[in-house]
């Protein structure tokens, strides 16, 4: 199902998402729909608080890009370590039409479970990695305006 997508400066985007307590055909539902939505708006990654869901679910879809990683749905993910520094561009499907250099970590690892509740560990680097940041910092009530100069963000 097609959920709308929050938009800056919508408050909710501001939370902090909880933890899933348990992995089941409700989660599994949220993240189609969040893939659905996501596909429907040609972005690379959405986070449920995207959608209005306070719950710590991301998915990530970078295989335009990068063709042999596959799509991930993931719930609960912790970026347990983290390795150098890049920057880059980045825009996001709750800031349209805004663009900004973000420094991100080139390489980290995350620990999350997958929507059949195994846990999992993915190394990520390049667009990964960027996204995966991204998205997880969405779980904490982070934008990406919020990680580039003041001089180029909107105003909060």
């Amino acid at each position: 199902m097609l959920r709308p997508i929050l938009t800056f400066p919508d408050p909710f985007l501001l939370r902090k998402a909880a933890p899933v307590a348990v992995v089941d055909e409700r989660i599994r539902d949220l993240v189609r729909d969040m893939f659905e939505t996501m596909y429907s708006a040609s972005g690379v990654g959405l986070a449920a608080p995207q959608i209005g869901v306070g719950k710590r679910v991301i998915v990530v879809d970078v295989s335009p890009v990068e063709t042999e990683i596959a799509p991930m749905g993931l719930v609960n993910p912790v970026i347990v370590e983290r390795e150098g520094m890049v920057e880059g561009t980045e825009g996001c499907l709750s800031v349209p039409g805004v663009e900004g250099i973000v420094p991100r970590a080139e390489s980290v690892l995350v620990r999350a479970l997958d929507p059949q509740g195994q846990p999992v560990r993915i190394r990520a680097e390049g667009l990964l990695s960027r996204a995966l940041q991204h998205e997880i910092d969405h779980l904490d009530g982070i934008l990406f305006i919020d990680r580039i100069s003041a001089a180029a963000a909107p105003a909060r």
